[in-house]
């Protein structure tokens, strides 16, 4: 049995073109906080620790560097743009100097981090909240030109524990197994 075809489409980012659907692309995200959900976040580690651990990904093969400086854990604590900023940028910066053929995701909801990604390198900003959080994002992403990957979810961090869970028909056709 073969695979079927797939499409292939030269996605224009802010200063190159990636050519998606010729081989999968593979993407490395890199936490730079101290509470990631995943229980891998580094900001604690020392600058040169973050940009090694970019580094890796890497050279281990990433296409994408995705770099993240707030935690979207269940329950966690905003971090103003400011901070956030303080986490992102100087690592950003470090690993374009290293390889300034990397294409590097910055994963933020605030279009001032957004903007001063792009002016740092960011080939393309990943919107967990899907430009719901942060009214100017939508212009901000569109004036730098880069990329854009949306997300989709329910309320903010603060409020996802006392959700209700959503249901089979709210779900869709996978059911709530798919979603695990």
């Amino acid at each position: 049995m073969g695979f079927a075809a797939r499409a292939r489409f030269d996605w224009r980012l802010r200063t190159r073109t990636l050519a998606l659907g010729e081989r999968t692309q593979l993407l490395a995200i890199v936490n730079l906080t101290p509470d990631s959900f995943s229980g891998d976040g580094i900001a604690n580690a020392s600058l040169e620790a973050a940009i090694a651990a970019c580094i890796e990904r890497l050279d281990g093969g990433a296409d994408i560097l995705d770099l993240g400086a707030e935690s979207t854990r269940p329950g966690a604590e905003p971090l103003s743009a400011d901070a956030e900023q303080q986490r992102l940028l100087p690592v950003l910066e470090a690993v374009l100097r290293e390889r300034p053929a990397a294409i590097i995701s910055a994963d933020t909801y605030h279009a001032p981090t957004a903007r001063a990604a792009a002016r740092a390198g960011a080939e393309i900003v990943t919107d967990v909240a899907g430009l719901l959080w942060d009214e100017a994002m939508a212009t901000t992403v569109a004036e730098a030109r880069t990329g854009l990957v949306l997300m989709h979810t329910r309320g903010r961090p603060a409020e996802w524990r006392s959700q209700p869970p959503l249901s089979a028909s709210e779900v869709g056709p996978l059911g709530l197994e798919g979603l695990g």
